[in-house]
């Protein structure tokens, strides 16, 4: 059932005591439609955003990330160098509910933003490794996730395992990731605080740096390098300088393996996809899937950067991976929470509420 954002802004009032709303208005999540969402105005200027999910995952999704925004404390917060989602007010609507936050202002980053002549490569690894250098203990006081290296190796070989008994992964691509998996130097991490679903779309961005992070539902402690995979879209010298900004920020926790593990993760993206269409029992989906990992394959033999281990050949980048995934059929992409994104100029549809 379709929310309005009439709707959602009566959603506002009844969730934040003494806010009264004179315009409201409709937030499009373009092709991840997991949630209805409005941003509403009251008289003073003041901004928040509503959003309701439409399904229940989104729903699992949005209950996660108030929980984790909540053990974020004040304190916690003023240790990060960017703005959090405040959450302001939750009531609720039909079977389910909505929850009402202060909106952040900024630019929704894309990879196109992510050039070595901006200083968000800067800013990014800077922001990323304030992430990881908060106290684990909020995370694990809060009873949120917490995986140590043993765990998230056991779980990356899980992973390899399940692509491996579909009997579709090539050959290369099954030895190449079993070896990474079994590589026990290759997993000696101290795990830390991290997002645990970032990606270039969860920074806000002022003036060539990070104003905000966005989509906190899978706050837990990990392997660093999940929050870094995504940086390998960029062109090489802003990973260059992402990936150094962050280690002169984390100076000598930053582990040596930190780069190749990030590169493992965005390869197993594919096998994550190939898996998606088997469990959806999806000819087109796994299809795709085999042709994007043939041409991985071809790109292994071919490459030679972003080598897994010291021993290991290279692989296709994360771009090339992105563009693979952006040539499936869109509605057949699982959706993924994104946070709450900014609202820009064509995704206003406003109304006043007082007409």
């Amino acid at each position: 059932m379709a929310r309005s954002h009439i709707t959602l802004a009566a959603l506002a009032t009844a969730a934040v005591p003494g806010f009264d709303p004179v315009q409201a208005q409709a937030f499009s999540t373009g092709m991840h439609g997991d949630f209805f969402a409005a941003i509403v105005t009251d008289a003073a200027g003041r901004e928040l955003i509503v959003r309701v999910p439409n399904s229940a995952e989104a729903e699992a999704q949005l209950g996660a990330e108030k929980y984790a925004l909540e053990t974020m404390t004040a304190g916690i917060r003023s240790r990060l160098s960017f703005d959090v989602p405040t959450l302001v007010g939750r009531a609720p609507l039909g079977k389910t509910f909505g929850l009402v936050f202060e909106f952040l202002h900024g630019d929704q980053l894309t990879l196109s933003d992510f050039t070595p002549d901006s200083g968000l490569p800067t800013s990014i690894g800077t922001a990323i490794a304030s992430i990881h250098s908060l106290p684990t203990h909020f995370v694990s006081d809060a009873g949120l996730p917490t995986f140590s290296a043993q765990d998230v190796q056991r779980q990356t070989r899980e992973l390899v395992s399940r692509a491996q008994a579909t009997a579709l992964l090539p050959a290369a691509l099954s030895a190449r990731w079993q070896e990474a998996v079994d590589d026990s130097s290759l997993w000696m991490f101290d795990p830390t605080v991290i997002h645990g679903s970032l990606g270039a779309d969860s920074f806000i961005a002022g003036t060539d740096s990070v104003a905000g992070v966005l989509g906190w539902a899978a706050l837990r402690v990990g392997d660093p390098a999940a929050d870094m995979h995504w940086i390998i879209n960029a062109p090489i010298e802003a990973q260059n300088i992402a990936f150094g900004s962050y280690g002169d920020s984390r100076h000598s926790l930053v582990d040596p393996k930190l780069r190749q593990r990030a590169t493992l993760y965005s390869e197993l993206e594919l096998a994550k996809w190939l898996l998606h269409g088997v469990e959806q029992k999806s000819p087109e989906i796994v299809d795709d899937a085999i042709d994007m990992l043939d041409r991985l394959v071809d790109s292994v033999h071919q490459e030679n950067t972003n080598a897994i281990g010291t021993d290991t050949a290279p692989v296709l980048t994360v771009t090339e991976v992105v563009e693979l995934l952006d040539e499936t059929p869109g509605d057949a992409t699982p959706g993924r929470y994104r946070g709450m994104e900014p609202v820009t100029d064509d995704q206003r549809s406003s109304s006043s509420l007082s007409e």
